[in-house]
């Protein structure tokens, strides 16, 4: 009874997120109820890697804002391991990039950790790491505007991982990147999710990117969003996009998707 008890209480640490029966709705211009989220159910483990997939408005910007503490719930109840918050070790990465325009990247890379007082040394000497794992080296001291658009991304997703989250939310953060820059952009995601089993909760609607990120797969419905299917993905990293089974993957979780459109 007692290994029992110790592998309950070890399943339920590893919590970092659970959702129950979340619902939030919208009012549009015209006064119109606009249903995003209704009878929402999640549960995270501590180090999982998930990719949320659907199409556009079906809810899953709205998932993460309310995780965040963005938005609040209507209805449900969120639950968070304790003293997670947005900012602490809570980490968004956006669909575009969120730097501070006046702050060199180096500057920008250590914003958090000046926020928590670390010493003017230990934060530089962090941001170069991160920078430097993020093939960012050798710009630190260039400016947002001086990077391209995948340069600006690897900068946000360094800044995000310098204070070491135990959740991190990303929201199409490659969308719209060019197809090589992207490649790029997930092999180094993955890489550094491999070094650190930070969780990732990560939306997209690009089925390819949710298969050759995700240790798990969730479809979203179409609005009001929920999950329809889950999908867990036993594949070898990195990923190859032209075997069957990565295929045989590809048109399932299509068809989930299929079937909402109908």
């Amino acid at each position: 009874m007692k290994d029992e008890k110790d592998k309950h209480d070890s399943q339920e640490s590893s919590i970092v997120l659970k959702l129950n029966d979340i619902s939030k709705t919208f009012w549009s211009d015209s006064g119109e109820a606009v249903r995003a989220l209704e009878g929402f159910n999640l549960l995270v483990r501590e180090g999982e890697f998930i990719t949320l997939v659907g199409a556009t408005g079906c809810g899953k910007t709205t998932l993460l804002n309310l995780i965040a503490g963005l938005d609040s719930p209507d209805d449900g109840q969120l639950c968070l391991a304790e003293d997670l918050c947005l900012g602490d070790n809570i980490a968004y990465v956006f669909q575009h990039y969120t730097l501070f325009p006046w702050r060199s990247t180096l500057s920008n890379v250590s914003f958090g950790l000046q926020m928590r007082g670390i010493g003017r040394k230990k934060r530089k000497e962090k941001a170069l790491m991160l920078l430097s794992k993020v093939d960012l080296g050798g710009f630190e001291n260039a400016y947002p505007y001086e990077l391209s658009g995948g340069m600006r991304q690897r900068a946000a997703i360094a800044q995000a991982l310098a204070i070491k989250p135990k959740l991190l939310l990303m929201d199409e953060p490659f969308g719209a990147l060019d197809d090589s820059t992207r490649r790029e952009l997930q092999q180094m995601l993955t890489e550094l999710w491999q070094e650190n089993r930070t969780t990732i909760l990560f939306v997209t609607h690009n089925i390819d990117e949710a298969i050759v990120l995700g240790e798990k797969v969730l479809v979203f419905s179409g609005r009001p969003g929920r999950i329809i299917r889950e999908f867990d993905i036993d594949l070898p990293r990195p990923r190859d996009t032209i075997t069957k089974e990565f295929a045989d993957l590809f048109m399932q979780v299509r068809q989930s998707l299929s079937t909402q459109l109908d």
